[in-house]
């Protein structure tokens, strides 16, 4: 038997590794860059890196959690409201299946059969899936997100905190810099390769903000090092 293994199924959690993981590179990055252009020691740098990587992680869990929570609210209002008008009125909401099937190109006899039996079968399944677009593949899951979030960004995070822990302050800025371009470079192939998207085009993507932002950042720092 031909086993299909469709990518889609992969949109929830790689969304929130690939964005965990490229916010603890990049910010993490930027912070250790900014600070250590302001003529910082050593060992402050490393200590202002570990807390941008805890502030950052249990910042990205509390934001992916309260969003895509706000998604699963609207989610269950909305089959809640479907689940109440097939109680009220099945007769139209039959119908309207069969509409929208008839829509899809489907002959409409057809599409009468198939709204009757998919109803039979399942008449809420049915809607969720094919007027409101809810399906198990991309239901919203709240927990899944803030964890992989957190997990992805503590992980992305830790990789330019390494190279201030094995750079000498002297080449400290090049080091992480260079560094985590590459950890990004890998992250864009990564993150391309596993959702089925142009590796080159993601790869560009992402080392491009991350070397903006560091540079804007290292600015800062430079002017700010300057004044104080």
């Amino acid at each position: 038997m031909h086993k299909e293994n469709h990518l889609v199924a992969r949109i929830g959690w790689l969304r929130a590794a690939v964005l965990g993981a490229n916010d603890g590179i990049v910010s993490t990055a930027s912070l250790i860059v900014g600070v250590a252009a302001a003529a910082a020691a050593q060992s402050d740098i490393l200590i202002t890196g570990v807390a941008g990587l805890v502030a950052g992680a249990m910042s990205m869990a509390a934001g992916e959690y309260v969003s895509v929570s706000s998604q699963s609210d609207t989610e269950q209002a909305d089959l809640a409201r479907e689940r109440k008008e097939l109680s009220e009125d099945a007769a139209f909401e039959l119908d309207e299946l069969t509409g929208i099937y008839v829509a899809r190109g489907v002959e409409p006899a057809l599409a009468r059969q198939v709204a009757e039996q998919l109803t039979a079968s399942g008449a809420l399944a049915a809607h969720a899936r094919d007027e409101l677009g809810i399906s198990e593949i991309t239901i919203a899951r709240p927990v899944q997100a803030a964890l992989t979030s957190a997990a992805t960004f503590a992980v992305g995070a830790a990789m330019p905190l390494l190279m201030v822990v094995v750079s000498p302050q002297s080449m400290l800025i090049p080091v992480v810099s260079a560094a985590s371009l590459v950890f990004l470079a890998v992250l864009g192939a990564v993150g391309a390769r596993a959702g089925g998207a142009d590796v080159l085009r993601a790869t560009a993507r992402v080392t491009f903000w991350g070397a903006l932002a560091m540079a804007l950042t290292a600015g800062i720092g430079k002017v700010f090092g300057a004044i104080v």
